[in-house]
């Protein structure tokens, strides 16, 4: 099996006469983190968009796990394996922990409506296997809130808001986890104990592999292997953040160097 999970060649996504991704090549490794770091409006959400199935490519390949998922809808993208979350919060605020862990795994509960409503034990069975596993992957991030699965989310602070959104995410047992700007909304201390949660899970989750979207450099610098850097939707750079970070196009791009 290669060590490659995801490869993209020459990805392009254009929206009329403007160009967010040009051209734009990544791999992925098996139980990596990647993070992908650029200026505002460099491409990098549209770029997880495009993977995701939420838009279609206008030029450009996408093989994942060595299936060609180019022009998937979410809905196969997701069966095939990649989980994503979003930078603004997707989390339906009157419903429980568990109900918004739940939603994310649609795809593996096996039974519908009327097949439930004849066979309680059965539904019964399936209800409580979903429910173990929701908050043990909950425990992971934090055992006060696998105490706490019927809480609606609306009552609680922004971190745990995102580890519940991750966790939506895990619970589909995907290969592929994209966060995008996980951070956004939190503190500085917020910010490193959902980044010890995360590393922490990659360990936990043999050959996951993690693509970041983050701002905070100290974020980028602390738990990726390797970063990509875009700048008006084209790669610019590419390696580790010692790498990057001293790649005059970079520093010109991104870092601020004049």
């Amino acid at each position: 099996m290669s060590g490659r999970l995801l490869e993209i060649t020459q990805l392009s996504k254009r929206f009329g006469g403007v160009t967010a991704l040009d051209q734009f090549e990544m791999t992925v490794n098996r139980g990596e983190i990647l993070g992908l770091i650029g200026p505002n409006g460099s491409g990098k959400t549209t770029s997880f968009n495009v993977v995701t199935g939420i838009y279609a490519p206008s030029q450009g390949k996408i093989l994942f796990d060595g299936q060609d998922i180019t022009g998937f809808t979410p809905q196969q993208v997701y069966k095939a394996g990649v989980a994503r979350t979003f930078q603004r919060s997707r989390l339906c605020l009157p419903l429980s922990i568990l109900d918004n862990i739940m939603i994310g795994n649609y795809g593996r509960l096996s039974k519908g409506l009327w097949f439930n409503l004849i066979n309680r034990r059965a539904f019964q069975a399936e209800f409580e296997e979903g429910f173990d596993q929701a908050q043990a992957l909950i425990r992971t991030f934090s055992a006060s809130l696998a105490d706490r699965m019927f809480e609606p989310v609306g009552s609680l602070p922004m971190i745990e808001r995102r580890r519940i959104e991750i966790c939506r995410a895990l619970i589909s047992r995907p290969k592929l986890l994209l966060l995008d700007e996980p951070s956004a909304g939190m503190t500085h201390d917020e910010t490193k104990q959902l980044m010890d949660d995360i590393l922490d899970v990659r360990s936990r989750i043999a050959d996951l592999s993690v693509v970041i979207i983050e701002h905070e450099m100290g974020v980028i610098e602390r738990i990726t292997d390797r970063c990509i850097v875009l700048n008006y939707g084209r790669k610019i750079c590419e390696g580790t953040y010692g790498q990057i970070s001293t790649d005059p196009e970079v520093q010109q791009a991104y870092l601020g160097a004049e």
